[in-house]
């Protein structure tokens, strides 16, 4: 039987309405951390023209490739196997990169490689879409985010809702400018960069 995340069978249609725009002009897509399979599943098919790539760490992927063996259409590749501390990432480049609710569950020197390895893949000009609950300048969006941040440092020290401002300056060293944050149900939000084209 299927895993089902009740999460993502609510966010999807609202990320797909981000996603829509942000990658209308994108070809191929590599998403890290796809998890159960179901944002991967719903965004290809809702999304033809784009090669939709998912991964995820090794142990999770025999469930993951289970379910876009039974509901992937034919722009959905097999998942592969993506620790993003791996150097270098064993990917194709892509004009596009997509996360989930990842950055606030790994360490941040994680985080810090998920951007390194972005940067590698990542064409020019190229799009990253990060969705998730952040803080700007140090505050939280709401009170249900504060509490979310206190059970997942509880869990791990190590891990917590991330500042947009340390992950601008991540990006920023990897020659990404920041391009839009939009805001989504349950006090989450999808924020993108943008690789710039060559020369420009």
């Amino acid at each position: 039987m299927l895993t089902l995340s009740e999460a993502c069978e609510r966010n999807k249609g609202p990320i797909l309405e981000v996603l829509r725009t942000e990658f209308a002009a994108s070809r191929s897509v590599l998403e890290v951390g796809s998890g159960t399979g179901q944002h991967a599943v719903h965004f290809a098919a809702h999304l033809p023209h784009l090669t939709w790539q998912p991964s995820d760490l090794g142990e999770q992927l025999a469930p993951l490739a289970e379910r876009i063996r039974l509901e992937g259409t034919s722009n959905l590749r097999a998942p592969i196997a993506l620790d993003t501390r791996d150097e270098p990432w064993r990917v194709a480049s892509v004009d596009a990169v997509f996360s989930a609710n990842t950055l606030h569950i790994v360490a941040w020197s994680t985080v810090r490689e998920f951007f390194r390895g972005v940067g590698d893949c990542l064409t020019a000009p190229g799009v990253l879409c990060v969705y998730g609950p952040f803080r700007f300048r140090g505050q939280y969006t709401s009170d249900s985010n504060a509490e979310f941040d206190r059970w997942l440092r509880a869990r791990d020290p190590d891990s917590g809702i991330r500042d947009f401002e340390a992950l601008e300056a991540l990006a920023r060293a990897r020659g990404l400018v920041f391009s839009a944050d939009h805001a989504l149900p349950a006090n989450n939000r999808t924020l993108v960069w943008r690789r710039p084209p060559a020369g420009a």
